[in-house]
C-alpha cells in the first residue's frame, strides 16, 4: 500500500462510519481516559489515549505482526491526537462526558 492510500484508508476511519458508530473521536478518548483514570488513579486525557493507542500500534508493528491495518490505525490516531493537541477540535459532548452516561451508571441507593 502507497502513503497515499494508507491516509485515504485512515481519513475513512476517522472521518467516516466509525465516527457514526462510535461518535467522535475527541469525545470518546475523553471518556476512555476517565476509564481509565478510574482504574489506573491517574489523571490520563483525551490526548493521552490517542498518544497511547499510537504506541499500542507501534508496539504491533515492532512486534512482528506489522500489516497495512496497523500502520492505517497508526496515522489515524495520529491524526485524531493532532486535532485535540492543537485545539482544532469540534465542541465535546457533555452528555459523553458526564459521569451520568451508559459507561458511570447511576448506582441506586
Amino acid at each position: 500500500m502507497d502513503r497515499k492510500t494508507c491516509l485515504e484508508n485512515a481519513k475513512q476511519c476517522v472521518c467516516g462510519q466509525r465516527e457514526q458508530d462510535y461518535g467522535s473521536p475527541e469525545n470518546n478518548f475523553a471518556l476512555i481516559g476517565k476509564l481509565w483514570s478510574v482504574y489506573l488513579g491517574v489523571g490520563i486525557s483525551g490526548l493521552d489515549v490517542a498518544n497511547m493507542m499510537a504506541l499500542f500500534k507501534m508496539g504491533r508493528i515492532m512486534s512482528g505482526t506489522a500489516t497495512a491495518d496497523s500502520y492505517v490505525d497508526l496515522a489515524g490516531y495520529a491524526a485524531c491526537g493532532c486535532e485535540i493537541a492543537t485545539g482544532k477540535t469540534r465542541k465535546f459532548s457533555k452528555e459523553a462526558l458526564s459521569p451520568e452516561t451508559a459507561a458511570f451508571p447511576k448506582q441506586e441507593s
